[in-house]
């Protein structure tokens, strides 16, 4: 009887426009904790530390908050984010739809990444649209008091001027999370050949609704050490194992 691993390894030599959609669980094995699981960021403070109230109230909190548990510029991305790469560059992977903010994806070499949920490379001003990288929002926490004020730009309103990390908080929106940002992502979920989801439970809206925008004889190939919606569904492949390690035995055996 074949296996969960040599089918999916059949529907991806196959394929000729992979769509891939990443969380939390694919930069784990970096060293980079999740959100919610037993010891995941939200063990360390409540939710809403990472909405945008939050920001607007208490922002040297949700800097420290940030800068401690979001931001890893130490990271290395490692052999998840190296094999998707290496399918993008055989023009197997076309585009990266992911929920997470460490840029790892881009440090393996992918270069069609979509980051829904923002970045915590940069922060930008919420009047001017100045962008100031992390390193330097560092180091002004370190030497200025109201280090979260832009003081490049003339609003009279301090609030106007503060400086938010791009990434999307909740109550927030993002770049992508417009009519034209959902429609060219639907339009890349439409145009796939395969679906390869890693590292996320698809239970976050409206990430989540990505993999129902699918034409209908299209694989969905799951690789997530917990449930989600879409496991018990026609034409779903799950396999509940480390994401690096399956990733590097699919790509062994596509060699083959």
């Amino acid at each position: 009887m074949i296996s969960t691993i040599e089918t999916c390894t059949n529907l991806i030599r196959d394929a000729e426009n992979i769509v891939v959609l990443t969380g939390a669980g694919i930069s784990t094995e970096s060293g980079i904790k999740d959100f919610r699981s037993k010891t995941g960021v939200y063990q360390h403070a409540p939710e809403y530390i990472l909405s945008l109230d939050y920001f607007y109230y208490n922002p040297v909190d949700f800097y420290q908050f940030a800068v401690e548990h979001l931001y890893h510029p130490d990271a290395i991305s490692n052999k998840g984010h190296e094999i998707l790469a290496k399918w993008e560059g055989q023009g197997k992977v076309r585009h990266i739809i992911t929920q997470n903010i460490d840029g790892l994806h881009q440090k393996a070499g992918s270069q069609q990444v979509i980051e829904f949920h923002g970045t915590m490379k940069t922060a930008s001003c919420l009047n001017c649209r100045k962008i100031y990288p992390t390193e330097e929002m560092v180091s002004r926490m370190q030497t200025m008091e109201d280090f979260y004020i832009c003081n490049h730009c003339q609003s009279k309103r301090e609030k106007d001027r503060y400086i938010k990390p791009d990434v999307v908080l909740f109550g927030d929106a993002g770049e992508w999370f417009t009519a034209q940002g959902f429609h060219t992502i639907l339009q890349y979920i439409d145009q796939a050949d395969c679906i390869l989801v890693l590292g996320t439970s698809l239970k976050v809206t409206p990430f989540s609704s990505f993999p129902r925008y699918r034409k209908r004889d299209v694989p969905l190939i799951i690789i997530n050490k917990g449930d989600t919606p879409y496991d018990h569904q026609a034409g779903t492949y799950v396999i509940q194992e480390s994401i690096g390690k399956i990733l590097e035995q699919i790509d062994r055996n596509l060699r083959r």
